[in-house]
């Protein structure tokens, strides 16, 4: 190949990030709600959108949206930023704030995402391993800290694909240590019993990042749209390194929609909450070790039978969940989203029979 086309060397050997996709009638393999959007949401949406000038870019500071979520959150408009999925919010941290020389921490395992787009940006990733509970260690952060002085420290909440949320006090250790950001990805934040978000605004907190997305208990994964909240500076950082109209104005009419349906999205989260308890206690009869979880899935290991097995026996079932046993820390292990009720019946029935 000529060099004229070569790849970045240290992209050689990189993969796409993706979750195998296979037909299966009952799909608990990516963390996506397991309900549609409230039945009066396509109606509101439909109003959004017929205000919409096609002919026109969209706002490009997406106001409107920011408004609604920082009426949601509490907090001032400037800041909020928003973008095409929690991803998209982190490739525009990591490109206002990373890069060569400028290290990012992780805690592994953890959301794969944030070493995978750090590498992207040409970021350099330092990382500790969780305990055997999967919880950071505050000691073991603290000295990768002190060593590496990174730039942005990520923390998962509850963490993917352990399920465990970080307490507070973790969060606000890890935030008097770190020299730079602490970016707390709550994707599941809403499962869990408690929000990062309470610290912003606290003395020491300035360096704070919560990071949310519309795709779980929203309902809207096709839409891609997430949002950080942060202090104004940072909000402008991400703002500065966002392509122009970066985000449709489909995207932001469906997240104005979704906004409307806080005690809908709030019902959901007690539903699957309660379903997650179901399952968790079913799995505990089953021959399998299972992690707490605080978020809408359950990662567990199957005692005597490989997690390939186990996952192949799944699809022939017509269930698909996800096999996590390729990453060392998560040796022969499973991680299944909550689904429905019926749902979640098709999915121990079927493990059941697997075990056998």
């Amino acid at each position: 190949m000529s060099p004229l086309v070569a790849r970045r060397d240290d992209l050689v050997s990189l993969e796409g990030y993706h979750s195998p996709q296979v037909p299966a009638e009952v799909r608990l393999n990516t963390n996506e709600s397991p309900l549609a959007p409230p039945a009066q949401w396509p109606e509101a949406f439909a109003a959004e959108v017929a205000r919409i000038e096609a002919n026109r870019y969209p706002d490009r500071r997406a106001v409107a949206l920011r408004e609604a979520l920082a009426d949601l959150h509490g907090v001032d408009v400037g800041e909020v930023f928003c973008a095409n999925g929690s991803n998209e919010v982190l490739q525009c941290l990591l490109l206002a704030f990373g890069g060569p020389g400028r290290p990012v921490a992780t805690f592994e395992p953890t959301y794969a995402l944030h070493s995978f787009i750090a590498r992207l940006t040409g970021t350099p990733v330092v990382s500790a391993a969780r305990d055997e509970r999967f919880a950071v260690d505050l000691d073991t952060a603290k000295m990768l800290l002190a060593e590496h002085r990174p730039v942005i420290t990520f923390l998962c909440s509850p963490n993917n694909p352990s399920g465990n949320a970080d307490p507070i006090g973790v969060t606000e250790s890890v935030l008097g240590a770190a020299p730079g950001l602490v970016v707390v990805d709550e994707a599941y934040g809403q499962f869990a019993p408690a929000s990062a978000s309470a610290l912003r605004g606290l003395p020491g907190a300035e360096g704070l990042v919560v990071v949310r997305t519309f795709s779980k208990t929203w309902a809207l994964a096709a839409a891609r749209l997430g949002y950080l909240l942060a202090d104004p500076e940072v909000v402008a950082a991400c703002e500065s390194v966002a392509l122009p109209y970066h985000l449709s104005a489909l995207t932001q009419a469906a997240g104005l929609a979704a906004l409307r349906f806080g005690p809908e999205m709030e019902a959901r989260v007690a539903l699957v909450s309660e379903e997650r308890g179901r399952v968790a206690a079913a799995l505990g009869g089953f021959d399998v070790d299972s992690w707490p979880s605080d978020a809408n899935f359950i990662l567990f290991r199957p005692r005597r039978h490989s997690a390939t097995e186990v996952w192949q026996g799944l699809v022939e079932r017509s269930v698909l969940i996800r096999d996590v046993s390729g990453r060392p820390e998560l040796a022969n292990c499973l991680r299944v989203t909550i689904g429905t009720p019926e749902e979640n019946d098709r999915f121990l029935a079927a493990v059941e029979e697997c075990l056998r």
